[in-house]
């Protein structure tokens, strides 16, 4: 019922901000005198941020051609390497240079947001690697008889992946995908597998939520998990081919995000309506660039939310080492030679300060040279892996320590 209901909105909206784009043409038309005086700017631009806010989305491109290495423009090929039901395997081909640089497997959260929100890591990490990243499928478009994903297949996706790239790859995790991330780096590691990543670097993730706890983690903690099941999953309508399929619908994780921060985006929305009366087309724009990505969204299995609401949020079994992965514990102890770099942002309302910084401390047999934490000053969540603070301050970081443990010797 939830998901049919939020269909019949859905369509009600589009309707609507069709008709509101058509008023906006008509009031802005030259012919017009009302686009000139009176009401006509003010109402013009009321109903440009409404048609924008209701318009539906499907997933975005990421739109990268190009490059810059050492001054000389470089085309971008995006190509998709290794095809799997829950996601693909996607490349960033620079033509002439893949072999100069580190291989990176940038690993996408799924948690509701495609893997174009990462844009901006990749665009500002492209000059300097060899990038590949998980382009995780909308739950709702896979066939029921396609089968079930967990945050075990979760794990076997990326551990195969590492494998297609090779040995002597690196692995970027961004938010949530730091468990699953670590977790494979660990049962890589316990096996000495040739393609476990030289280095694993972690942004704002939660590795053990009992540090630091935002609202996200307190709400978790303190809600049964039948409270989930019967509150937040729900089935896909018959208009999808992944009808039937029970889901954590990405409508309900955008109302959430939303929700914690609704000032900031009231605020947003009314700076984009002043813009467009003042005619400062390019700040609305960029300001509707960022809103077309952020409310973009995609559906995840409800057997991935449910065991991940589980084992990471509640029973915090990386960090306990208690983690199982089919039949097997998941070892910290086991890394011995991924060097493990813990990003995190001062004011990360998602991931408390102390959260990804835990991966260091539960590595015990990791030698401290191979260990780094980096506090990003005045940074939240987003600001991590976009915007300017990270094209800035923290990508030299991360590409700094790429590059210092990438011809290392192992065993």
């Amino acid at each position: 019922m939830l998901y049919n209901a939020y269909e019949i909105q859905r369509n009600l909206l589009a309707s609507a901000s069709a008709a509101a784009s058509a008023g906006v043409g008509l009031l802005q038309h030259p012919a017009n005198p009302f686009a000139y005086f009176g009401g006509g700017p003010l109402l013009a631009s009321a109903l440009d941020v409404f048609a924008h806010a209701a318009a539906p989305r499907g997933k975005p491109a990421f739109g990268l051609e190009s490059t810059q290495i050492d001054g000389v423009d470089v085309a971008i090929t995006e190509t998709v390497e290794a095809n799997k039901t829950f996601g693909q395997l996607r490349h960033f081909v620079r033509e002439g240079y893949e072999a100069q640089d580190p291989k990176l497997l940038i690993v996408a959260p799924m948690s509701g947001h495609f893997a174009t929100l990462l844009r901006g890591t990749v665009a500002r990490l492209l000059p300097n690697h060899d990038i590949y990243i998980t382009d995780w499928a909308d739950a709702r478009d896979v066939p029921l008889e396609a089968g079930t994903f967990d945050l075990d297949d979760y794990v076997d996706y990326l551990t195969s992946w590492l494998e297609y790239i090779g040995p002597g790859a690196h692995m970027l995790a961004v938010c949530q995908p730091s468990v699953p991330s670590l977790a494979a780096a660990c049962l890589m590691s316990a096996a000495k597998h040739p393609c476990r990543p030289r280095t694993l670097t972690m942004m704002g993730g939660p590795i053990d939520t009992r540090k630091a706890p935002t609202a996200v983690n307190e709400l978790a903690e303190e809600r049964p998990l039948s409270w989930f099941h019967q509150n937040v999953i729900t089935t896909v309508p018959f208009s999808y081919p992944g009808a039937g399929r029970q889901v954590y619908p990405g409508f309900l994780q955008l109302a959430g995000f939303m929700s914690m921060n609704l000032g900031n985006h009231l605020i947003s929305h009314w700076q984009m309506f002043k813009h467009l009366v003042h005619g400062d087309d390019e700040s609305a724009e960029a300001t509707k660039r960022f809103y077309d990505e952020y409310r973009s969204v995609c559906d995840l299995t409800s057997e991935f939310y449910l065991q991940t609401v589980q084992e990471v949020f509640k029973k915090h079994s990386l960090p306990e080492g208690e983690l199982m992965h089919r039949g097997t514990r998941v070892d910290p102890g086991a890394i011995t030679d991924i060097a493990l770099l813990a990003v995190e942002g001062e004011h990360d309302d998602i991931s408390g300060i102390g959260q990804t910084k835990a991966a260091l401390d539960i590595t015990p047999n990791l030698p401290k040279a191979l260990k780094q934490y980096h506090l990003a000053r005045d940074v939240g969540h987003y600001g991590i892996f976009n915007g300017s603070k990270w094209r800035g301050r923290i990508a030299p970081v991360v590409e700094n320590w790429i590059r210092a443990h990438n011809d290392l010797p192992r065993g």
